[in-house]
């Protein structure tokens, strides 16, 4: 089993719900993802060797009803009226695609889109540059650290998917996530 569990082919999604109560908000982010109809599974964040970054729309293709599909999911709840919350995935892909990269999970309130994103990136960036052996300095800014991967020459892609929402002006729940999708085909 073991080379054909490693996914061949990842896609990112997000979405959000709202809805009075907590479990069906949460269905409905995962509808507004496209991915309310698989069985999701959860697992660490590996960005497998020679795994290819696709777009959601091609992605749901391989999908079918009622599949059990990993992924790597942020999800983030509130029911505090206006409050704001994100759920972000972060992806970081070396440039020897025959080792593996890493994708990280941040959720959050009171950031916004490019807030939570860029620190998810971040995440994954510095799990990846650990693993490689490129130096990493924790209080450098994002620009700075975006540019000691690029001289690197081993980090060749960060990026992320984030979604982000205000809490239901009426107190009920408010969900989002943020998913990387593996699959195996």
């Amino acid at each position: 089993m073991g080379k054909d569990m490693v996914p061949k082919r990842l896609f990112l999604t997000k979405g959000v719900g709202k809805h009075k109560e907590r479990l069906t908000s949460f269905e409905l982010a995962l509808r507004d993802a496209g991915i309310a109809s698989q069985n999701l599974v959860r697992v660490s964040s590996i960005f497998p060797p020679h795994c290819k970054l696709i777009s959601r729309k091609e992605g749901q293709k391989y999908l079918n009803h009622g599949e059990v599909v990993f992924a790597v999911v942020a999800e983030n709840s509130t029911r505090e009226p206006h409050r704001l919350l994100a759920s972000s995935i972060g992806v970081a892909i070396p440039t020897d695609r025959s080792t593996y990269g890493y994708m990280s999970e941040h959720h959050s309130f009171g950031e916004t889109d490019d807030q939570a994103g860029d620190y998810a990136e971040e995440l994954a960036a510095e799990m990846l540059a650990t693993t490689l052996d490129v130096e990493f300095d924790a209080d450098k800014s994002w620009d700075e650290k975006k540019e000691i991967y690029r001289i690197s020459n081993k980090i060749v892609r960060t990026a992320n998917m984030t979604q982000s929402a205000v809490g239901d002006k009426h107190g009920r729940w408010t969900t989002v996530i943020a998913a990387a999708i593996l699959i195996f085909e």
